[in-house]
């Protein structure tokens, strides 16, 4: 392959590095991974609400990693409330899993951003060994995508599994029991699963690298002298 497509594209593979770990670190910060709709279900109960009258027990819900917020109705107007996971909540909650999680997706930071720096490296210099060439930059993004998959399955364990909206809905809670009637997964989650993109996307563009194409040279016309011309 000609020695400027291949910077080009170590180049490109670069971006995409530094581009996946920006997002899980977005997706770290901002505290938008799961919100959802709740429903006082003991306030209900007590005035025997019927369908229409469900609206004023209808309440919603939306939490990251460290923070959240909740909007409960019960039938006393609307009350809205903040909370922390850490570190009184991480307590109601698998709290092994949920550090798992945060764990993980530091830890996919780290090996972006050394892929991201092996894929300078090549932008700039001939990779000479594997380590430094393709075969080590497919082995920091394919470990960077492993943590990233690893983060987003543990975190819907432990929203399907562990019943992680309820447990933070119900937290601090001790005269109402709140149910969860929807859960959507919002724009943190996706950056995540946007990052596992990117790193299947760097294992494509870097293994371009190693297909040799053939280089076009331009064609060199002969020049034949004449009698004529060695006279002048």
């Amino acid at each position: 392959m000609p020695g400027l497509l291949k910077k080009t594209l170590f180049s490109l593979a670069s971006i995409i590095s530094f581009t996946s770990a920006l997002l899980l670190f977005v997706a770290l910060a901002t505290q938008k991974w799961m919100s959802g709709k709740i429903l006082c279900i003991t306030g209900a109960e007590l005035v025997n609400a019927s369908n229409p009258e469900l609206v004023k027990f209808l309440g919603d819900i939306q939490y990251g990693l460290f923070h959240g917020s909740k909007v409960r109705r019960c039938g006393l107007g609307m009350r809205q409330s903040k909370f922390s996971i850490f570190p009184q909540l991480v307590k109601k909650l698998n709290a092994a899993l949920h550090v798992m999680i945060i764990l993980f997706l530091c830890v996919a930071i780290v090996f972006a951003l050394v892929s991201f720096g092996f894929c300078i490296y090549n932008a700039v210099k001939v990779p000479y060994r594997s380590v430094r060439g393709p075969k080590g930059i497919h082995l920091w993004n394919i470990v960077a995508g492993l943590f990233v998959v690893l983060a987003v399955v543990s975190f819907i364990a432990a929203v399907k599994k562990h019943h992680l909206t309820e447990r933070i809905a119900n937290f601090s809670e001790s005269a109402f029991q709140y149910l969860i009637l929807e859960e959507q997964y919002r724009s943190s989650f996706w950056l995540c699963v946007a990052s596992a993109a990117a790193h299947a996307l760097n294992l494509l563009v870097v293994a371009i690298t190693s297909i040799d194409f053939p280089e076009f040279k331009p064609k060199t016309e002969e020049v034949t002298v004449t009698a004529e011309d060695l006279m002048y």
